[in-house]
C-alpha cells in the first residue's frame, strides 16, 4: 500500500507513478483469440462445441448446446426462496430506475417552417455474456439484461460457461425473471464471436454486453465495429473520500470489497486527516487477517492500494478527478457538496451509509461502470445502450425556398454539383 500526502514534495511524481503502475500487464492474448474467432466464423457450430469440449470439458452436440426451458426451470426452482426475493428486490428497483432513464421522441416545426424530428428505436438483437463455474454473478444478469427489457429490445441472447457441465442455479434463475430464453452453455471467445457472427445454432446479435475473463474482453474489442459492444472492462476500482469523523473499520471493509476482487483491483482511501488515514490502514491490515478472499485482496491493496492525505476538500476533489474513478465513496457530512466538484467518476455513493455494495446489488444505476480512468469520457450501461436515434426532417415547397439556395451555395462552394442541382433543380420547379 503506497501512502502519499499533498503537502510533500514528492506528491506530484508519487501520483503520477500511482496513475501510470497500474495495468501494466504485458501479456496478450490477441492472437489466439484471433485464431478462435476466425475458427468460429469458418467453422461454426462444429467450432464450438470443439472448444467447449477443450475449455469447458463439456462434450455435446451442437444441438444441446441450448439450455431448454425445463432445464431453466428446474435449475430456477433449485434456488432458496429468501434468495430469490433478493433478486426480485434488487429486479424491481434496477427495472424502476432504467425506466425512468427512457428518452421522449422530439416533433417540432421551426422557425423556417421545416418539421424537424428525432425518435428512439431499440436494438433488435443483443447478446449477454454471463461469466460460469465459480465466477458466476446473477446481478451482472440483472445489470445487462433489464435495461435492455426496458428499452424495448425483443431478443436476447446469453452465453454462458458450464464448466464440467455444471450450470449456476442462481444464474438461471436471474436470467428467468429477466425473460431470457434463449441460453447457451457455451463460454469464452467463441461464445462471443457465435454472437457476433452467427452459426447455424445462435442468430447474430446487434450488440454484446457483459463481463467476462481477458479472453472475453479481447474478443469483444476485435468484434466491435461489426458489432457493437459495451466496453472494455478493466479491473474493479474505488476512491473513498472520508474524514476523521467515520468508523476506520467501516473504511477498511469498503477498500477491501474492491480489493477481493481481483489481483489487479485498486482501492484508495483519500482524507484530510492524517491521524484517520493510519487508523483506516491499520483496520485494513486486521481485517485481511481473516478475511476469506485474503490472498486476492492482500495482493491488490499491496500493489495498488493507496491512502491520499490531502490539506482541503477542494484539494481531494482535484485527486478524484484526475483519478476518475469507475466508483466513489464520499462519506462526508455534506456528500452532495463534494460531489458537485467531482467532474469524473462512473457512479457517486454519497454518505457515510452508503457503501458501494450498495449499487452492486440492489441500488438501482447500472453498477457496470467505466473503469481505468476512462469515466473521463465514458459512462455507464444504461437504456441508452440499447437504442439508437434516427432524425427526421420534413418540408413543403416553401420550406425549401427558405433554406435551399443556402445548401445551393454550400455545395457549390465544396465542388459538389450532384448536391447542388438537386437542390436548384426543386427551387427552379417550385
Amino acid at each position: 500500500m503506497k501512502r502519499l500526502d499533498t503537502s510533500a514534495a514528492s506528491f506530484s511524481t508519487d501520483f503520477t507513478t500511482l496513475l501510470a503502475a497500474r495495468g501494466s500487464d504485458e501479456r496478450s492474448v490477441a492472437e489466439p483469440v484471433r485464431a478462435i474467432l476466425a475458427d468460429v466464423r469458418s467453422r461454426g457450430d462444429d467450432a464450438l462445441c470443439d472448444y467447449t469440449a477443450r475449455f469447458d470439458r463439456l462434450t455435446l452436440p451442437a444441438d444441446r448446446l441450448r439450455i431448454s426451458a425445463e432445464e431453466i426451470a428446474s435449475e430456477a426452482a433449485r434456488v432458496p426462496a429468501d434468495l430469490m426475493d433478493a433478486l426480485q428486490t434488487a429486479a424491481r428497483r434496477i427495472e424502476t430506475f432504467h425506466a425512468a432513464q427512457m428518452p421522449k421522441d422530439l416533433d417540432f416545426t421551426d422557425e423556417d417552417g421545416i418539421r424537424l424530428g428525432m425518435r428512439w428505436t431499440p436494438l433488435d438483437a443483443v447478446g449477454l455474456y454471463v461469466p460460469g463455474g465459480k465466477a458466476a454473478y446473477p446481478s451482472s444478469v440483472l445489470m445487462n439484461a433489464l435495461p435492455a427489457r426496458v428499452a424495448g429490445v425483443k431478443r436476447l441472447a446469453m452465453c454462458v460457461p458450464a464448466p464440467d457441465g455444471v450450470l449456476n442455479p442462481v444464474v438461471l434463475a436471474a436470467a428467468q425473471l429477466c425473460g431470457v430464453t434463449e441460453i447457451y452453455r457455451i463460454g469464452g471467445a467463441q461464445a462471443v464471436g457465435a454472437m457476433a457472427f452467427g452459426t447455424n445454432l445462435i442468430a447474430p446479435v446487434d450488440r454484446i454486453v457483459g463481463p467476462g475473463n481477458a479472453y472475453v474482453a479481447e474478443a469483444k474489442r476485435q468484434v466491435f465495429g461489426h458489432v457493437g459492444i459495451d466496453s472494455i472492462a478493466g479491473p474493479s476500482e474505488v476512491v473513498v473520500v472520508a474524514d476523521g469523523q467515520n468508523d476506520p473499520r467501516l473504511v477498511a471493509l469498503d477498500l477491501l470489497a474492491q480489493a477481493e476482487h481481483d489481483e489487479q483491483a485498486q482501492a484508495i482511501l483519500v482524507t484530510t486527516d492524517a491521524a484517520f488515514a493510519e487508523r483506516a490502514a491499520e483496520a485494513v491490515r486486521k481485517e485481511l487477517e481473516t478475511l476469506p478472499r485474503t490472498a486476492i485482496a492482500t495482493k491488490s491493496w499491496d500493489d495498488h492500494g493507496a491512502v491520499i492525505v490531502v490539506r482541503s476538500l477542494e484539494e481531494a476533489a482535484e485527486i478524484v478527478n484526475a483519478l476518475a474513478p469507475e466508483h466513489l465513496e464520499v462519506m462526508l457530512d455534506a456528500p452532495r457538496d463534494f460531489s458537485a466538484m467531482v467532474r469524473h467518476a462512473g457512479a457517486i455513493f454519497m454518505g457515510r451509509n452508503c457503501p458501494e455494495a450498495v449499487g452492486d446489488y440492489v441500488g438501482g444505476p447500472n453498477h457496470v461502470l467505466p473503469t481505468s480512468r476512462t469515466a473521463r469520457f465514458a459512462s455507464g450501461l444504461s437504456v441508452f445502450d440499447f437504442i439508437k436515434r434516427t432524425t427526421t426532417i420534413e418540408t413543403d415547397a416553401a420550406g425549401l425556398r427558405r433554406i435551399g439556395p443556402a445548401g445551393v451555395a454550400l455545395a457549390t462552394a465544396e465542388g459538389l454539383d450532384a448536391h447542388a442541382l438537386s437542390l436548384s433543380a426543386r427551387l427552379e420547379k417550385n
